[in-house]
């Protein structure tokens, strides 16, 4: 079964530190490109940052400098470590697997988490 399970959001202050985990099962994990998005209420689900095969890494301009992502895959998981939180950071968390051309759309991903929820309060 093809299946993303992510992990580690919660309820924290702006300027903390929050790190996600996404377990990856059902494709070879290490064949695959990965990135997380983030939807907050009443918006559109937007990109925040991609990892390839051979750990390049791209972000979105929001997150550079703050976000980090990595993998393993030794334990087929993806990571997302989230420094400095802002209040804007608050939105569920979705790791994804890259199949196709443009890694800032939705439509290149077709497997997807049920997400994480992260909260910074101000």
């Amino acid at each position: 079964q093809v299946q993303l399970v992510e992990s580690g959001g919660g309820l924290v202050q702006a300027g903390d530190s929050l790190t996600l985990s996404c377990a990856s099962s059902g494709r070879p994990f290490d064949s695959y490109s990965m990135a997380w998005f983030r939807q907050a209420p009443g918006k559109e689900r937007e990109f925040v940052a991609w990892i390839s095969t051979i750990s390049t890494t791209t972000y979105a301009d929001s997150v550079q400098g703050r976000f980090t992502i990595s993998r393993d895959n030794a334990k087929d998981t993806l990571y997302l470590q989230m420094n400095n939180l802002k209040p804007e950071d608050t939105a569920r968390y979705y790791c994804a697997r890259h199949y196709r051309d443009n890694a800032f759309s939705l439509a290149s991903y077709d497997d997807w988490g049920q997400g994480t929820q992260v909260t910074v309060s101000s």
